[in-house]
């Protein structure tokens, strides 16, 4: 595990430790690595935790790839609403194979 992924799985732990929070863990796009929340249902993503991931580098998906409102990071999942932080010291490193 890299010093950046330690640094995420920790910043995932103290997501995870908020009330709002049924679940928090990270994810790899195509390209990038992603920081999931997912957040019990009718609850507001809390300012404190998008300070705290931008504090770490990890940005709304929708701010970063560009997406309109109806194509925001945050989106029903069941019975939770589920919230896409993408890490902007990493972004672009990844990728995945692609099957032709």
């Amino acid at each position: 595990m890299t010093g950046r992924e330690a640094e995420l799985e920790r910043l995932v732990e103290r997501a995870r430790r908020h009330d709002a929070v049924e679940d928090a863990f990270l994810a790899k796009s195509f390209t990038d690595r992603l920081v999931v929340v997912d957040l019990d249902a009718g609850e507001s993503l809390p300012r404190e935790l998008v300070t705290l991931f931008a504090a770490h580098d990890c940005h709304g998906a929708d701010e970063v790839y560009g997406w309109s409102s109806d194509d925001a990071s945050a989106g029903e999942h069941g019975d939770v609403t589920r919230h896409q932080f993408v890490d902007h010291r990493t972004r672009g490193e990844h990728q995945s194979s692609v099957v032709e």
